[in-house]
């Protein structure tokens, strides 16, 4: 783990970065649908393709509180950004780390930490998005030997979609159904799975209301032959578990995005009310904007106290459920009203192709879906509130 010297020099130097090299690039990123290659050589140089993942690997060994904190940073730009590391990182990057045998860790996390292999978590299908207990993908064991390299393993087929990083991917993490009997949730395995087999296909890039840059694409497995030891960790009934820890992981590092997004929307909101003249008077001196903008403020400082008390207690160990749970459904729900709030006080110009804020505004939407719904929190939260 970092030391609060070295991890206060990193965010100081990573605030500087965002600011000076990745803002000036956010309108070409939104237009084009990529990251200069400049600026993935830099976040690699930097650690960020490691941030989360042990020392011992390769990466930096930050605490989740400090995850959080530098996330808060990440979220001052465009979310593509970190979506480049985000899943090394985070929920398949965590995969690994959680529940990965000790030879698993060593072969593909300090590739991860150096960025020299993308990861893609692939839990999400057509049919089972929100309740990914009730995925259909399956992995039919081969119990007899086999000519070729794989001996004894697994084939694999089902589709999986919206999956992040797919089209850049080298690496995925599928879950998948090793027994068809089980009941929903249940006899779910996670698999490494080297995007080059045979058998893998991913198709064209989706076409997204925002977050331009973050690529996301349907991912196919059709016979697809991997050999025994691509099953993480040594229970073929233990995904499901697996992918419910990553995701509470994942679910806080959203709501750290959430709120640093917040902090460049309320900056912008202040920067343009202080600057726009309407009837020859700044329109912060009317008291609409000024009601705007104080609650866009209030809803910032909530959530993050709250994100920052929920990384506490996962580093803790004293909660790992809920507190992710409510971190994450605040803050991308407030965030979203405090984006709407960013377009009003631009008035037309908000609306406009260019404008930071129109840009941010569709592309925070987006939080409230992934990482599980907003629903799927309140499921949560209400479960647990009732043990």
């Amino acid at each position: 783990m970092a030391t609060m010297t070295e991890f206060d020099e990193l965010i100081e130097v990573l605030r500087d970065f965002i600011r000076r090299e990745v803002m000036p690039a956010e309108a070409g990123i939104d237009e084009s649908d990529e990251i200069p290659d400049r600026l993935i050589v830099q976040a690699k140089e930097m650690g960020l393709y490691g941030y989360a993942l042990p020392a011992e690997f390769g990466g930096l060994g930050l605490s989740v509180e400090q995850q959080v904190r530098l996330t808060m940073e990440l979220g001052y730009t465009s979310p593509a950004f970190r979506s480049l590391f985000g899943t090394n990182n985070g929920i398949a990057g965590q995969v690994l780390v959680l529940a990965g045998t000790e030879e698993q860790r060593k072969q593909w996390l300090p590739r991860l930490a150096s960025g020299e292999v993308v990861a893609s978590f692939a839990l999400t299908e057509p049919d089972a998005g929100s309740d990914p207990s009730r995925l259909v993908t399956t992995a039919v064991p081969v119990n007899r030997p086999v000519s070729g390299p794989d001996g004894d393993g697994w084939v694999i087929d089902g589709l999986k979609r919206y999956i992040t990083n797919a089209p850049a991917a080298d690496v995925f993490m599928v879950f998948a159904r090793t027994d068809p009997e089980a009941p929903p949730g249940k006899g779910i395995g996670v698999f490494v799975v080297p995007a080059r087999l045979d058998g893998v296909s991913v198709a064209a890039r989706d076409h997204k209301m925002g977050q331009a840059g973050a690529w996301t694409a349907d991912v196919a497995f059709s016979g697809v032959r991997v050999p025994r030891d691509a099953l993480v960790g040594e229970a073929a009934a233990a995904g499901y578990a697996t992918a419910m820890r990553s995701l509470a992981h994942g679910r806080l590092i959203i709501a750290a995005m959430c709120t640093g997004v917040m902090a460049r929307l309320i900056d912008e909101s202040v920067t343009y009310a202080r600057e726009r003249s309407q009837g020859g008077h700044p329109i912060a001196d009317y008291q609409l904007v000024q009601a705007m903008l104080a609650d866009s403020q209030t809803e910032y400082m909530a959530a993050r106290a709250l994100v920052l008390d929920a990384a506490a207690r996962y580093d803790a160990g004293t909660d790992r459920r809920l507190a992710p749970s409510a971190a994450k459904y605040f803050a991308s729900e407030a965030v979203g009203r405090i984006a709407d709030r960013a377009v009003q006080i631009h008035g037309g110009s908000g609306y406009m192709r260019g404008v930071p804020v129109e840009r941010l505004y569709r592309d925070v939407r987006l939080f409230r879906i992934y990482e599980g719904t907003s629903q799927i929190q309140q499921l949560v939260i209400a479960r647990e509130m009732l043990r």
